[in-house]
């Protein structure tokens, strides 16, 4: 059996990107990434970029702006009140803007 965990999306960031710096000292840049889906849905899915080169692409980029991720799907696990929970999350190894789209 092949195992493969490749995720490559192109969507529109819903809000600035926002950075943490983690107990351990490493810093992370978080996404929100909106994402068409099947039909007029949009999806959105968070982003997690750990590695320097796309933490510090997400520096130059804005809410609105058309990007394009490539990385890897994590599920993350918590404990809180009353149980446990779970969330996927893309952990991007490249993030890049993409052109806007031309207006007509």
């Amino acid at each position: 059996m092949v195992n493969v965990n490749v995720v490559v999306l192109a969507g529109r960031l819903s809000a600035d990107p926002e950075f943490a710096e983690m107990p351990s000292g490493d810093t992370v840049a978080k996404l929100r990434l909106y994402v068409p889906e099947a039909g007029r849905r949009i999806l959105p899915l968070p982003v997690a970029a750990w590695d320097r080169a796309p933490r510090k692409a997400c520096e130059r980029l804005g809410k609105g702006d058309p990007v394009m991720v490539r990385g890897h799907l994590v599920r993350r696990f918590f404990k809180g009140h009353g149980g446990g929970r779970s969330v996927m999350e893309v952990v991007a190894s490249e993030v890049s803007r993409l052109p806007d789209e031309p207006t007509e």
